[in-house]
């Protein structure tokens, strides 16, 4: 049995969920299965209603950046949940990096 790697979801220090990411899954599928709702708008990467921040771990970078998404923020760890994949088992907290 092939293991996937393992999402987890905060909102703050707080675990709302966790689950395994399957190839192709984007960070709000991710979440869907963990049992944890992201908010999304557009689901395209243009509204930044979905943005998280990365508490470690790495996301799939999107280029060119969309909308949503500028170089300040992704410096901060920002990341568009609704289009972005996970690299590998990753925390992401649901707060935006504001």
């Amino acid at each position: 049995m092939t293991s996937h790697p393992v999402i987890r979801f905060y909102r703050g220090a707080l675990l709302l969920g966790a689950a395994e990411a399957a190839p192709g899954m984007t960070l709000v599928e991710v979440a869907e299965v963990a049992g944890v709702e992201i908010a999304t708008n557009c689901t395209s990467g243009n509204c930044g209603t979905c943005m998280g921040t990365v508490k470690s771990g790495d996301v799939i970078p999107v280029e060119p950046l969309p909308g949503g998404l500028d170089e300040e923020f992704v410096a901060d760890g920002a990341v568009l949940c609704c289009i972005q994949l996970p690299d590998g088992a990753c925390d992401i907290d649901l707060r935006p990096p504001i």
